[in-house]
């Protein structure tokens, strides 16, 4: 499985004073479509972290083409875009109906636990493969 999409509702603590969701909170709505992506497909970021490798982010492209506000329904839709042995990228594109909000590229790295860059473990690169 390379997608995933992930109905979420938009809380109040989510917005900002103009009640517009913050920008930094789509970052948070990515790392669930993540997660879920990852867990539809088999796998759980805690096995990884228990095997001492650790996912992280080390690039964000982020396009904001319209507000999502309090109480809305919204659509994370994730696909990996690229695996190679150093790198994931994903894509998302967060909907509201038919309207696209927000599209965005993220790139992860994998690590150690003192900070040193490691190959894309095997599992994942089977998991997400082609």
């Amino acid at each position: 499985m390379r997608e995933h999409s992930i109905e979420l509702r938009v809380r109040y603590d989510e917005v900002d004073p103009m009640g517009f969701v913050h920008h930094s909170n789509y970052l948070r709505f990515f790392e669930i479509g993540r997660t879920e992506l990852l867990r539809a497909c088999g796998g759980c970021y805690r096995d990884m972290e228990s095997a001492g490798q650790l996912v992280v982010v080390v690039r964000v492209d982020c396009r904001y083409r319209k507000p999502a506000m309090y109480d809305d329904v919204i659509t994370v839709q994730t696909r990996i875009a690229k695996v190679t042995a150093a790198k994931i990228i994903h894509e998302y594109r967060i909907t509201r109906g038919a309207e696209t909000l927000v599209d965005a590229t993220v790139t992860l790295a994998v690590i150690d636990r003192e900070g040193r860059l490691q190959r894309v473990p095997e599992a994942l690169l089977d998991r997400y493969g082609d």
